[in-house]
């Protein structure tokens, strides 16, 4: 049987050159501030992948971090990595399943047109079966023991036609807690912790809900330059507790967010006081 060509080769002399005599790059992602070079890969048979190449020690670092993760972490709305390479000049790759949909990533520009505007727009109940994957799929981070570093909404892809939500981009997650050893940890300041920005403070899970917060505001609030809440008020409640200035106001776990958030879906008291 012919070994498959991106599943199990263990090295290629450049990966460009290399996924062109196997395939069509359909998508080419070259100027990314991760130091990733990244492609959309057609084989043959009509299987599309996603195949992200290191050109930078940071890059490097961060994908044999991002390796560790995806061995530990399972979900369907994660993204996995699922096979990885060598390249010629001594860099790794990594090869993934291309998922269907649109970054809600949104520069200033597009943020009147743009995917997140049209998230934005979606019925809500569309949007809070969104945000229940987004919080499943960190349960099932913070059960690995893992943390949330550097989530923002350029993670988020959505794909539009079939209402489904796909987290890529998960490289800076790590174990935790720990201790921060550097000034800042990398991240969008839209969606980080005070703590991130403190040498020597502690990472932990009440880290991952200040990010998930900040999410949930950004997914149920309306386009537009004075966005306005969609949800509730008990989860409008449960949003600005979770993005406490102070870790220790804030819900301990991801599994004590969830516990609330689903109460207020239900029409529950609210918990955030």
């Amino acid at each position: 049987m012919t070994p498959h060509p991106l599943l199990e080769i263990t090295e290629v002399a450049r990966t460009e050159p290399y996924l062109r005599t196997v395939g069509e790059v359909f998508r080419a992602f070259r100027d990314q501030d991760s130091g990733c070079v990244s492609y959309g890969v057609r084989l043959a048979d009509g299987e599309r992948w996603f195949v992200k190449e290191a050109t930078t020690d940071a890059a490097e670092r961060s994908l044999h971090r991002a390796w560790a993760f995806h061995r530990a972490v399972r979900h369907p709305a994660i993204v996995p990595q699922l096979h990885r390479f060598a390249t010629g000049d001594g860099r790794t790759a990594v090869v993934l399943p291309w998922r269907r949909g649109e970054s809600l990533y949104s520069p200033a520009s597009l943020r009147h047109a743009g995917p997140l505007a049209r998230f934005q727009d979606l019925p809500v109940p569309r949007v809070l079966r969104t945000i229940g994957h987004l919080l499943d799929a960190h349960l099932a981070v913070e059960a690995a023991g893992f943390v949330a570093v550097d989530l923002y909404d350029g993670a988020f892809l959505y794909d539009f036609d079939a209402g489904e939500l796909h987290l890529i981009d998960l490289d800076e997650y790590r174990p935790g807690p720990f201790v921060l050893q550097a000034d800042r940890l990398p991240g969008s300041r839209r969606f980080m912790a005070p703590e991130e920005w403190q040498r020597g403070s502690t990472i932990d899970t009440r880290t991952t809900v200040h990010a998930l917060g900040r999410a949930i505001r950004l997914l149920l609030n309306t386009a537009g330059e004075k966005p306005t809440w969609r949800g509730t008020a008990a989860q409008l409640a449960l949003v600005q507790r979770a993005t406490r200035t102070d870790p220790a106001e804030r819900f301990t776990s991801v599994a004590e967010l969830t516990a609330a958030w689903r109460r207020s879906a239900h029409g529950a008291p609210g918990t955030a006081a």
